[in-house]
């Protein structure tokens, strides 16, 4: 039975600085001030490890389907079992703090204080979320936990550390961020409903609220593409670019075709399909990751049709990309598509289709020039609360730890 860990290193020779969980918090707010994100809003607020209820307090799917969920490690039958799960709460957590140092400088080029206000909550929430992960660490897994808690602070998305590639890539500007936070944020959205389904249950709890919490980031970066869409000033063309940077991205993030990791965390009933509970089909262990990733891509492209309706007349339709597009994991890593039909090109045409459907660093100073000298680059944000008004919302039910 092959090992789920894989990518990670568990680094045996590294010592832990923190023995207790307000010597992690002491690291915590350090790492705040190191990456430049300390405002007033972020160091005011108090942020609590969180748990939520589960819908059922037995395991649904895999080989123990039917026995109670695991609330300690103890409980976990087998070393691999639990290495998988370590894995995986590492990875979710390493993406949470990155999106955090992905998005750091954008404060003073918001549009309106409205999404000023909008990015501090984000990143206020993807620091809870981080902040979870290194708790369910530090509480349960002993002194390893305490080495990746401390770790998943040390490494820094900027110096190219993070653990998962489309998280060391700076979101500078905000067509960035409005496309990162619809897109990359609701492939965060579908790991976090997987590892819901989790047997072991305190991983489970976590999820509840984070989904919560999520959901405001992926509206927020929806609706900040419809009102850029609905101003009409930056051209569909430009735009698209950026869907086709981004969703592809988010396509590589399920991980690769085959995979073992998936295979094995589906048979000890630690990670589940996104549609689990209303799926009473028999689950093809090796394609879990391409079947949650066609999830994925028909969710998006009903989002983008949305986006058409508001489109100005006479531009080009906006889509999503072809699955195949920009690939660098799984069985179309490598490989030439054309992003929108999915044809096979030849070295030579795909070249020139990457400058034609990806955004170059012309695109880019395009875009900045326009965001920098059209007022009415996007839409007002009309009639929402503000987002400090509803950020406690998600809390008021939780069990508070």
């Amino acid at each position: 039975m092959p090992s789920v860990v894989k990518g990670l290193d568990l680094m045996p020779g590294k010592v832990a600085k923190i023995g207790t969980f307000s010597e992690w918090v002491g690291m915590f707010n350090d790492w705040r001030k190191e990456i430049g994100v300390e405002r007033d809003e972020i160091a005011s607020f108090k942020f609590d490890t969180l748990y939520g209820a589960i819908e059922t307090e037995e395991i649904q799917f895999g080989h123990f389907k039917g026995r109670r969920k695991w609330e300690n490690l103890r409980q976990i039958p087998t070393q691999q079992m639990r290495d998988a799960l370590l894995n995986m709460i590492v990875y979710q957590g390493d993406t949470e703090f990155a999106s955090c140092e992905q998005q750091r400088h954008l404060f003073e080029t918001a549009p309106t204080d409205w999404d000023r206000r909008a990015i501090t909550r984000v990143m206020i929430e993807e620091m809870r979320h981080g902040w979870q992960m290194c708790a369910l660490l530090m509480d349960h897994f002993g002194y390893s936990g305490k080495v990746e808690a401390q770790k998943m602070l040390e490494r820094r998305a900027f110096e190219n550390q993070r653990l998962l590639g489309a998280f060391n890539v700076d979101v500078d500007n905000w067509m960035d961020f409005f496309t990162y936070t619809d897109f990359v944020d609701r492939d965060g959205k579908f790991q976090l409903q997987m590892l819901k389904y989790s047997g072991f249950a305190p991983l489970g709890r976590s999820m509840s609220y984070m989904l919560r919490e999520e959901a405001f980031h992926m509206g927020t970066g929806n609706d900040g593409l419809r009102r850029i869409v609905q101003a009409g000033v930056i051209p569909a063309w430009l735009i698209q670019k950026y869907l086709n940077k981004w969703i592809s991205s988010s396509y590589d993030l399920f991980g690769t075709d085959h995979s073992s990791s998936a295979h094995w965390a589906y048979v000890w009933g630690i990670k589940g399909r996104y549609d689990e509970p209303k799926n009473q089909g028999e689950a093809d262990l090796d394609d879990l990751n391409d079947y949650n990733r066609h999830l994925y891509r028909d969710e998006v492209a009903g989002l983008i049709d949305r986006l058409n309706n508001v489109l100005k007349p006479g531009e080009p339709k906006l889509y999503a990309p072809d699955i195949k597009f920009n690939r660098f994991i799984g069985r179309w890593a490598g490989q030439k598509f054309h992003a929108q039909t999915g044809e096979p090109l030849d070295d030579k045409a795909y070249e020139e289709h990457l400058k034609e459907y990806m955004p170059s660093a012309a695109d880019k100073k395009l875009l900045l020039d326009i965001i920098g000298t059209e007022k009415k680059w996007i839409a007002p944000k009309e009639g929402a609360r503000d987002p400090f008004e509803t950020i406690a919302e998600p809390r008021k039910s939780a069990i508070n730890l």
